[in-house]
């Protein structure tokens, strides 16, 4: 049983250190003394037994143990704030459109989306899917209020949200990746996956083909399921009947990809504002959950 908590002026001093790389500017910025803030770390550090900043660093440089600390407190100090917003704010209403892949929209969203709902029963979110190049032409246009793409090359840089690790894919009881060349299910041209993956298997120098194309992620699970090829996917998208392949079946290592934000310059509004802030803070906390339990 965990009876112990953490203090929110004091995660808010940490995060203020990492961020401004000083105790004296983090000082000015929270409107403390450089003592106090010293102090307020100090007791995260005998609270939880562990050692955030390295000693010997001129800096304030977070350790491992600190990089995992300000990943929690940034999304502890998000849900505080938007709690106490929430608690001391007129009802918010109105319509938000959130374009997302269908990978995005079928394993991130669903029980974020329910408790936005719950919390903000006055907005209606509207779900668009579709390519992450296709969603920042509609976010440029002013036809949608958010994106949650995939960073692309010559896409411009959004609100970064988390890492995705990519894994190669099979389908249990098949062996699809001991075919020469290996028959693959990808997404269309132009996509960061499908990139990733043949410039892998060029690599080595190991022949593909491509077996199916599919813009949903339906169709990339069929042709996975059924043995008909190996696929490419977001590692939180895996599910029963999946199995991940590897070099023990001479793949090569795929990157991870960066899960960012776009916000429509042109549709600026308290309940975009609301459920884009939410989105944040649901999926850094639960990318750090995830990195915790692996």
């Amino acid at each position: 049983m965990i009876t112990g908590h953490l203090d929110i002026r004091s995660l808010r001093s940490f995060v203020a250190v990492v961020e401004t790389g000083s105790v004296t500017e983090a000082a000015r910025r929270m409107g403390r003394t450089q003592p106090a803030i010293t102090l307020q770390i100090r007791r995260l550090e005998e609270q939880t037994g562990k050692q955030f900043f390295e000693p010997m660093a001129r800096r304030p440089v977070p350790t491992r143990e600190g990089e995992v600390l300000l990943g929690y407190a940034r999304a502890i100090l998000r849900l505080h704030d938007e709690l106490w917003r929430r608690m001391h704010a007129k009802p918010i209403e109105g319509r938000v459109v959130l374009g997302t892949p269908d990978l995005y929209a079928a394993y991130l969203l669903p029980q974020l989306l329910t408790s936005f709902r719950a919390a903000y029963p006055g907005v209606e979110v509207d779900v668009r899917c579709a390519l992450s190049r296709t969603l920042m032409e509609e976010i440029d246009a002013n036809e949608i209020d958010i994106a949650l793409v995939t960073a692309m090359p010559g896409i411009r840089a959004g609100e970064f949200i988390r890492k995705e690790p990519l894994v190669w894919v099979s389908g249990h009881g098949h062996a699809a990746y001991n075919e020469n060349p290996v028959p693959l299910a990808l997404l269309p041209r132009g996509n960061l996956y499908r990139d990733a993956a043949l410039e892998a298997l060029d690599r080595i120098g190991r022949p593909w083909r491509l077996a199916c194309v599919s813009e949903s992620i339906s169709g990339l699970q069929a042709a996975v399921f059924s043995g008909f090829a190996v696929s490419v996917m977001a590692r939180s998208a895996l599910v029963a009947g999946m199995r991940v392949i590897g070099r023990p079946e001479s793949f090569p290592e795929l990157p991870e990809v960066d899960v960012v934000m776009h916000r429509a310059a042109g549709r600026h509004s308290a309940a975009a504002d609301r459920l884009a802030d939410f989105v944040t803070a649901s999926l850094l906390r639960d990318s750090y959950v995830a990195e915790g339990a692996a």
